[in-house]
């Protein structure tokens, strides 16, 4: 993968290019504010760009803005936001420009390096990596509370993963049973919640999103 990273604490910048490039990766740019981000997409075409949501100037919203900017004039690039909290109103955002290859992370997931590459590497193929923390809030947060409740305990496990942007083979992984399982529970899961079956990976992620948020 080619990567430009959005990070203004010099540090975590560093260890994310060090982790990176020891995978074979090549990190394109190393960016401390919002506007070189979108200078350096538009020079170096990444395939993603990690992308710290409160950055300079105003430490608000500057790197959700740049990635949505990012999304819209190179759409070919994934983006994933990057948050030391969630901050469910910004994933919504994000996702409202479209699902594919887009995710939002936590920091503290940097400390599995499986699961960060895992899931930027999911974003750059034009997929979706969401938090599980993000996924959580997002369902306490939602409306659907009788559909939601319906669901089995093993089923809210698979809704979980669904939402993470994991495909049917990696959910079957994650739990130790078989494909075939993993199928009947998506099944029961989109019956249960009114919505229907697609076989659009991001698509399927986004109306999940959609229904958890209570859409």
């Amino acid at each position: 993968m080619r990567v430009v990273i959005a990070e203004d604490a010099a540090i975590l910048r560093e260890l994310l290019t060090q982790m990176l490039t020891l995978r074979g990766h090549e990190v394109c740019a190393g960016v401390a504010d919002a506007d070189t981000l979108r200078a350096a997409v538009a020079q170096h075409r990444p395939d993603v760009a990690v992308v710290d949501i409160r950055m300079p100037p105003t430490h608000t919203d500057d790197g959700l803005r740049a990635a949505i900017d990012v999304r819209r004039e190179h759409p070919g690039t994934g983006v994933l936001l990057f948050s030391q909290y969630v901050e469910t109103k910004y994933a919504a955002r994000l996702l409202a420009e479209g699902s594919a290859g887009v995710g939002y992370l936590l920091k503290e997931r940097v400390a599995n390096v499986a699961e960060f590459t895992d899931a930027l590497t999911r974003v750059a193929a034009g997929g979706t990596a969401l938090d599980p923390e993000v996924v959580t809030q997002l369902a306490g947060a939602g409306r659907r509370t009788a559909e939601l409740g319906s669901l089995t305990g093993r089923e809210r496990e698979v809704l979980t993963l669904m939402a993470e942007g994991r495909s049917n083979a990696a959910i079957a992984q994650c739990l130790h049973v078989s494909p075939g399982t993993v199928e009947k529970h998506v099944a029961a899961i989109f019956g249960k919640l009114g919505l229907p079956v697609s076989e659009d990976h991001n698509r399927r992620v986004l109306a999940v999103i959609r229904c958890l948020r209570g859409e």
